[in-house]
């Protein structure tokens, strides 16, 4: 079931798959009205009368009018989204086009023009005036008018929309919410303050009890997308084996590597075997759904290339690091997963590789700190960005990794920064947290 989920989610994520759904409602509301107008006369004296048309030759005219127009501004709204695409990918790198493409309101806008075309089209194939017989379908073609309407009004909120989705500041908060609604999925739980480590498990005695490992590798190279944890634990529980990970979501995959280790009591059969490497979801590109830094890369990428000395934009940079620095203080705070997965009866299924608060820091700052060198105004905001990090730490696991950092920082800082002031207050915002 979990793993349906993740398809469905990243079928919804395609720029395709809402346009041709909003094709297909056209196409069927073309033929359900088509039946209504001929199923139903109004009549001359009712005031609807007044806006249907009741001339063959007036009905093609408006239809072929329309679509026509809808045609043709679904070529320029093309256009347009290939532009703003091109902007994206030169300004915050290839990778954040996907960001572009998964709007919503893109997506609808494509799919609205070209089905409102095509039940133009439809509905004008209807309309029949020859050898004394004659059929307008009047309804269809008021619908057909309001249509044309509603993707005027519809044309000009793309524009604005396009407009505002491309400017830097808006890129970077709309990756910060995304990320922020991962995190709550994620990281549901807080840890309280100064707890220690997992609890200890006596993993020497849990392996001891099983005389048969497998190697299951990967079917092909690319990247884990996805593992479906819980159908993994409900067929290890009814199998009464163990399961090693060497991987996590959003590690790159070479075929036949070994992707996990499994233990059991007794030999299986190839079809069982076949039926567990199916829970590991492998394909040419990251996903977010389980892989956080796939998220913050993003945003670590928007600020490297804001401070390449082709781009030079230290402000974007800046934004960057206070919208990381609002999802590692949630991280702070955050009980991270256990590696060890157990089942309903409490018998350990699954060692898994999981993310620690450590890893995340790193990959939240180690590239901007080295794309930071001799730019004061974001060493010194990196130096904050840690401070304010440190105040919501709890443990000292979490307070060694954000030192570590604001060392470095600090280093960096004393080896590229040569006016003597702001090495001064780099200084000085470090002394909060290497005191």
């Amino acid at each position: 079931m979990k793993k349906f989920i993740f398809f469905w989610k990243e079928l919804l994520t395609t720029f395709w798959f809402l346009p041709v759904l909003i094709i297909c409602l056209a196409v069927f509301l073309s033929i359900i009205l088509v039946v209504l107008d001929n199923s139903f006369e109004i009549s001359e004296e009712s005031w609807v009368h007044f806006f249907l048309v009741n001339d063959s030759d007036s009905a093609r005219s408006i239809l072929s009018t329309i679509s026509g127009a809808m045609i043709g501004v679904a070529g320029t709204v093309f256009s347009v989204t290939l532009v703003a695409l091109t902007l994206a990918s030169s300004q915050f790198g290839p990778r954040l086009i996907k960001n572009f493409m998964y709007i919503k309101l893109n997506q609808v806008v494509l799919g609205s023009y070209i089905a409102t075309y095509l039940y133009c089209l439809l509905v004008l194939n209807s309309i029949k005036d020859s050898d004394g017989f004659a059929f307008i379908p009047s309804i269809s073609i008021l619908v057909a008018i309001f249509a044309a309407i509603a993707n005027i009004v519809l044309l000009i909120i793309f524009i604005h929309q396009i407009a505002v989705h491309i400017q830097a500041d808006r890129v970077v908060a709309d990756i910060s919410d995304f990320i922020a609604k991962q995190l709550e999925n994620l990281f549901p739980e807080k840890i309280e303050k100064e707890t220690g480590s997992e609890k200890k498990i006596d993993i020497t005695s849990a392996l001891s009890s099983y005389n048969n490992k497998v190697s299951i590798k990967s079917p092909m190279s690319g990247y884990l997308q996805y593992i479906s944890l819980d159908d993994l634990i409900n067929l290890l529980s009814k199998q009464n084996a163990l399961l090693k990970v060497h991987h996590r979501a959003g590690s790159y995959l070479v075929k036949e590597i070994e992707i996990a280790e499994l233990l059991t009591r007794s030999k299986w059969e190839e079809e069982k075997i076949e039926t567990l490497l199916n829970q590991f979801v492998i394909g040419k590109t990251k996903t977010p759904q389980q892989d956080i830094e796939y998220s913050i890369h993003q945003m670590v990428e928007i600020a490297s290339r804001a401070l390449s000395p082709g781009i030079n934009d230290p402000y974007t940079a800046i934004a960057c690091i206070d919208n990381l620095t609002s999802t590692m203080s949630y991280l702070a705070q955050a009980k991270f997963p256990s590696k060890y997965k157990f089942d309903e009866d409490g018998q350990l299924r699954i060692i898994a590789k999981t993310l620690d608060f450590e890893g995340v820091l790193n990959a939240a700052f180690n590239q901007i700190r080295q794309f930071s060198t001799g730019s004061a105004a974001v060493i010194i905001r990196l130096m904050e960005a840690l401070t304010t990090i440190q105040q919501f730490t709890q443990n000292e696991y979490q307070k060694k990794a954000v030192i570590k950092h604001a060392e470095m920082v600090l280093f960096i800082g004393e080896q590229s920064i040569k006016e003597t002031n702001d090495l001064k207050e780099i200084k000085e915002s470090a002394k909060t947290l290497l005191k």
